[in-house]
């Protein structure tokens, strides 16, 4: 009976967690503008390195899984740790307000995905990022403070919603960063330059809303990623807008269906690490 009991109250805790977890995606909106972060250097033509984070994606991360979901090898990661770290030390040495905001924009994004790799291996084995938290309830590492660049404290949300959202107001951001879980966007198997930024937020866009957890319709209605619930005035300002966003990337036939059970959409999100085992 003991054991029952301890189960079910793991189980709650884990709920909980995730209802916590829920609010504060929810109220992320209010998150305000990191002023401090908000300057740059059009004249500089100078790029920033990112062929480390290159090597960590080609050797850790697996593209090909027949799930359609980009898996990391954290075992791997956790066993050699130099380049991840390597590469996390040599981008909190700049400070990016010296750069142009072509570069600071995949600068941003790979750092907000490199933390995540890191935070995870750091605590690995873990089944899911929610498990990862310095308070009572596994609500996520999104506020730790995970690096330090030009002297200031930096937290995955104050990147994600306190300077990518609130100075590129780019809702394929989205699809760009990613929080270690199944239900995400892909970890894109390639580094985000500031050459190759415009493709790749179309490749992850593609990628993500072509697949299941993105998108689906079911015999029930519109099933779509709980992101287009917690973000939604990033997409549109209702829910007939965000489905407007979404149908351009499919074809004209999906794009009817779509629309047509603009009134039966539901979400869902897979918190399970997105490991390779």
């Amino acid at each position: 009976m003991k054991t029952i009991h301890t189960l079910l109250l793991i189980a709650l805790v884990f709920v909980l967690g995730c209802f916590y977890a829920y609010y504060q995606y929810k109220t992320n909106r209010d998150y305000q503008p990191a002023t401090f972060w908000q300057s740059s250097n059009e004249s500089n033509q100078a790029i920033i390195d990112h062929s480390l984070w290159q090597l960590v994606l080609d050797e850790y991360l697996v593209s090909d899984d027949p799930s359609g979901v980009n898996l990391v090898d954290y075992q791997g990661l956790v066993d050699e740790p130099d380049e991840l770290r390597g590469y996390l030390s040599d981008l909190m040495s700049l400070d990016p307000r010296d750069y142009n905001r072509a570069e600071q924009f995949a600068y941003w994004v790979n750092l907000y995905n490199a933390l995540t790799m890191q935070v995870v291996v750091d605590h690995y084995p873990v089944d899911s990022i929610l498990k990862i938290s310095s308070g009572p309830l596994p609500s996520g590492p999104w506020d730790e403070k995970l690096a330090t660049i030009a002297g200031q404290e930096i937290s995955l949300n104050d990147i994600e919603h306190r300077i990518l959202r609130a100075f590129w107001k780019e809702p394929r951001i989205h699809f760009a960063v990613n929080c270690a879980s199944i239900g995400c966007p892909n970890v894109q198997a390639r580094a985000f330059t500031s050459k190759n930024t415009a493709s790749l937020l179309e490749l992850a866009a593609r990628q993500f809303l072509q697949h299941p957890r993105g998108l689906e319709i079911t015999s029930d209605g519109l099933k779509l990623s709980s992101i287009f619930d917690w973000y939604q005035e990033d997409f549109g300002s209702n829910e007939t807008e965000v489905l407007e966003f979404l149908a351009k990337y499919f074809e004209p036939e999906i794009q009817a269906k779509m629309m047509a059970m603009a009134k039966d959409v539901s979400y869902d999100y897979d918190w399970t690490l997105n490991d390779i085992e």
